[in-house]
């Protein structure tokens, strides 16, 4: 499916509302997660890349709206949709100061929340690329094909580019040698055997974890790898 790469984070403290929402989001094709409050949130977006949040701004703990606002202080620009009760002109008005991009008041149409989604997506340029992937302490530049580690650009061969991005778009997904082989080598891996794969790997380990540190790669018996 043409969104399958898409993550979005749905933040709202109603469980079956949160399921809801998430049921509809991946019928649209697209990958969800839920919490229900902010805690854990900012962990997940370290270590992960998702496209979109929605977020309903009466939360426990911390209110939605000011976690967006904190989101936006550390450098977060990943688009905001708030789910609310809250509707009075000037309730809007401090949602979209504090760095909502959509709203939706409750109750609302599951369908209309779908598409309001697509509609932004398009509009930060998500559906039609994503510039970067970020994973653990990894950053990955789809534009230029750099590797940056903690703001240091870590040259790689076209290959061990090719070979990582496969990865970080599969985290914690077996692949197999053959799938590694069509998505990292191409046209050009029908020459390549198992040995060179496993070389290959070993190389790119070398160069973004070389003692070791994150274990980034782990082989699967009798599958291939997973990258976690």
């Amino acid at each position: 499916m043409q969104n399958e790469n898409i993550e979005i984070i749905v933040i709202e403290d109603e469980e079956d509302i949160l399921e809801l929402i998430e049921y509809h989001l991946e019928k649209e094709g697209y990958s969800a997660t839920g919490f229900l409050s902010t805690e854990n949130v900012e962990q997940f977006l370290e270590e992960e890349n998702p496209s979109l949040m929605i977020v309903d701004r009466n939360l426990p703990g911390m209110e939605g709206s000011e976690f967006v606002a904190y989101l936006r202080e550390i450098g977060y620009d990943i688009p905001v949709i708030f789910l609310t009760a809250k509707d009075k002109e000037s309730e809007l008005e401090e949602g979209y100061e504090r760095g909502g991009d959509d709203y939706m008041s409750k109750p609302f149409s599951p369908k209309e929340l779908t598409l309001r989604v697509k509609a932004l997506l398009k509009r930060s340029g998500f559906l039609m690329r994503q510039e970067r992937i970020k994973y653990k302490l990894l950053t990955i530049d789809l534009i230029k094909n750099d590797l940056y580690i903690a703001e240091e650009i870590i040259p790689l061969t076209n290959l061990e580019f090719n070979l990582l991005h496969t990865f970080m778009k599969h985290i914690d997904k077996p692949l197999t040698r053959d799938f590694l082989r069509d998505e990292a080598w191409g046209s050009d891996g029908d020459g390549v055997n198992d040995n060179a794969v496993n070389v290959a790997i070993n190389r790119l380990k070398n160069k973004i974890d070389p003692q070791n540190e994150q274990n980034y790669f782990h082989p699967v018996w009798g599958v291939g790898y997973k990258f976690h």
